[in-house]
C-alpha cells in the first residue's frame, strides 16, 4: 500500500520507519509492505517481479542492527553478466582454450614461481663470481682501493655486493657503480668509515654526480644511490664521483 505526499506527523502516526541517515521534508511518501511501513527512501516498484533479476555487490553496516546492500537489478545485471562471459572467454584465450581454467592458471602461476626461483639461484651465482672478480681487479689509487664498473644489474644485487665488499676490504674502500635496472640508470656509493672519517660523503657524491644522469638521490654518509633517465651518462656520472671525491 502507497501514502502519497502525507504530513510527516501523519506518517509517524501510522508507525513508518525512518530510513537512517535519509532526510524528509514536511510532505512525505510512505510505503507499506505487509507488517513493514517505512518512509520512502527511493524508487519503488508495483511488484518484486517488475525488478527482475538481482545482483548483489555488497553489503555493509549503517547503524546497530541495521544492514544496507548495493545490486544492480534487470538490464544492469544482464549487462554484468555478458561483461564477465566476455571476460572468461578472453582469459580462456589466453590459456589456450583450456577446458579447466583454474587449473590451467594454476600450473602456470606454478612454472612461474620455478623460473623465478631459477633466475634468482643464477643471480646469486652471478653476484659471487662479479664480486670475487671485482677484489681481483681493485684499483689503489693513493692509498685508496676503488672498485668501479658499470653492468646492467638490478639494484638489489650492486647492493648486496657493496655490502659485501665493505664487510671484507674494512678501510680504504671506495666502491662506486652505474647499474641499469628495466631500462633506468643508476649510481651506487660505498665508503669504508675511515674514509667517511676524512669528510667524505656518499651521499653529496651521488647526488652531484646524478645530474649526468638527470635525476637525483643520496642516502647515508656510507652508503648512497640516486637514479636517473639518461643511461648514456652513466659512465660519465662514475666518473665524477671519483673526481667529486678527489681521487
Amino acid at each position: 500500500k502507497e501514502y502519497r505526499h502525507i504530513p510527516i506527523e501523519e506518517a509517524k502516526e501510522l508507525g513508518a520507519i525512518a530510513l537512517f541517515g535519509e532526510k524528509y521534508g514536511d510532505k512525505v511518501r510512505v510505503i507499506q509492505f505487509g507488517s513493514s511501513i517505512e518512509f520512502c527512501g527511493g524508487t519503488h516498484v508495483a511488484a518484486t517481479g517488475n525488478i527482475g533479476m538481482v545482483k548483489i555487490m555488497s553489503e555493509s553496516s549503517v547503524a546497530a542492527g541495521v544492514r544496507r546492500i548495493e545490486a544492480f537489478t534487470g538490464a544492469r545485471v544482464e549487462e554484468l553478466l555478458d561483461t564477465i562471459q566476455d571476460t572468461f572467454n578472453e582469459l580462456k584465450a589466453l590459456f589456450n582454450n583450456a577446458p579447466d581454467l583454474r587449473i590451467a592458471i594454476r600450473k602456470y602461476m606454478d612454472e612461474n614461481a620455478g623460473l623465478k626461483k631459477q633466475v634468482e639461484d643464477f643471480m646469486r651465482e652471478k653476484e659471487v663470481a662479479l664480486k670475487e672478480r671485482l677484489l681481483k681487479n681493485i684499483q689503489e689509487i693513493n692509498g685508496v682501493k676503488v672498485v668501479k664498473f658499470c653492468a646492467p644489474l638490478p639494484a638489489e644485487v650492486v647492493k648486496n655486493i657493496a655490502f659485501q665488499l665493505r664487510g671484507e676490504i674494512t678501510e680504504n674502500l671506495f666502491f662506486v657503480a652505474g647499474s641499469i635496472d628495466n631500462g633506468k640508470p643508476m649510481l651506487t656509493v660505498m665508503l669504508s668509515d675511515n674514509l667517511v672519517a676524512t669528510g667524505l660523503k656518499a651521499g653529496n657524491l651521488v647526488k652531484e654526480a646524478a645530474r649526468l644522469i638527470q635525476g637525483g638521490g643520496g642516502g647515508q654518509p656510507h652508503f648512497a644511490t640516486a637514479g636517473g633517465k639518461n643511461t648514456d651518462g652513466l659512465n660519465a656520472a662514475v666518473e665524477k664521483v671519483l673526481e667529486l671525491a678527489g681521487i
